[in-house]
């Protein structure tokens, strides 16, 4: 059997970004993810944008920045949320470009 140290990645490691994926998985927070994107984002614009209640953006909100995906910066009362770096809006811009290809049926 082959284990993703052969591959170069620690046991860890793996066990890390398949979490993130999960995190990723949920639609909800998918949708929170991308609305912070662009800019900065409050909670509350984040809420009103997608329709959602301020009390579950900020639920969603902790368990993405507990993972990286999203980091935050206080501006006198408010508190802003946008992507923690390049490789969260890379990765998202990467698996949108994916899922715009045309399928090809089974590729060798």
């Amino acid at each position: 059997m082959t284990t993703a140290t052969e591959f170069g990645y620690a046991a860890g490691a793996v066990e890390e970004l398949a979490d993130l994926f999960h995190l990723l998985g949920d639609a909800t927070r998918l949708r929170i993810v991308l609305a912070c994107l662009a800019q900065p984002t409050a909670v509350g614009d984040i809420a009103a944008s997608l329709e959602l209640s301020s009390s579950l953006v900020s639920h969603h909100l902790r368990l993405l920045r507990a993972a990286r995906i999203v980091k935050a910066e206080r501006q006198g009362k408010q508190v802003f949320y946008s992507a923690a770096d390049a490789h969260i809006s890379s990765l998202l811009a990467n698996m949108f470009e994916h899922i715009a290809e045309p399928a090809t049926g089974m590729d060798a």
